[in-house]
């Protein structure tokens, strides 16, 4: 499913496929992940001038649960235990960078979102929505594994977050 932003311009061709976990249907997934991330994409392309191509960027999203994305992040990052989201950029991208056609695949685990939206206090919807923009900032070249990467990462997140009505996740927190 192509997403168009409101300039116009289709910036992605996002894929979901739900794997496994009790998710809703594909076409719902993406048309959620559509309407979510075109909004991050209008916001890089507009507030840090990211360059896209002149055709659609293809964005795989991964929908499961707990035990496969504990199996993927043992594989790919050797950390024995599930995770929130993973992301798989198809090249790789600095902030900032020009994307290929390809942007790379994000994985999220439904338990996982679950327990983390219920300990925050947080709709479930509202923390997916968090996740999908997080793993979206990882395929361009965000990060946070330094004080420095984490708070760009974070006050991109929260400014993207914001124009879709959405609050500060990281509100009294430091830096992660």
């Amino acid at each position: 499913m192509s997403g168009e932003g409101k300039s116009g311009i289709t910036r992605l061709d996002i894929q979901a496929s739900v794997e496994e976990g009790g998710w809703p249907d594909e076409e719902t997934l993406e048309a959620q992940a559509s309407a979510i991330l075109e909004k991050a994409a209008e916001f890089l392309a507009r507030e840090e001038e990211q360059p896209f191509p002149p055709h659609p960027v293809e964005v795989s999203l991964v929908f499961t649960d707990d035990a496969s994305i504990r199996e993927i992040n043992a594989e790919w990052r050797g950390q024995d235990k599930p995770t929130n989201v993973l992301s798989f950029p198809a090249f790789p991208l600095e902030p900032g960078g020009k994307p290929g056609p390809m942007l790379g695949d994000i994985v999220i685990a439904r338990e996982t979102l679950e327990r983390e939206a219920l300990d925050l206090g947080k709709p479930f919807e509202e923390h997916l929505t968090h996740l999908m923009v997080h793993g979206f900032l990882h395929l361009f070249g965000y990060d946070h594994m330094d004080p420095e990467e984490a708070e760009e990462m974070e006050g991109l997140e929260t400014r993207i977050l914001g124009e879709l009505g959405l609050s500060d996740p990281y509100a009294g927190q430091e830096p992660v």
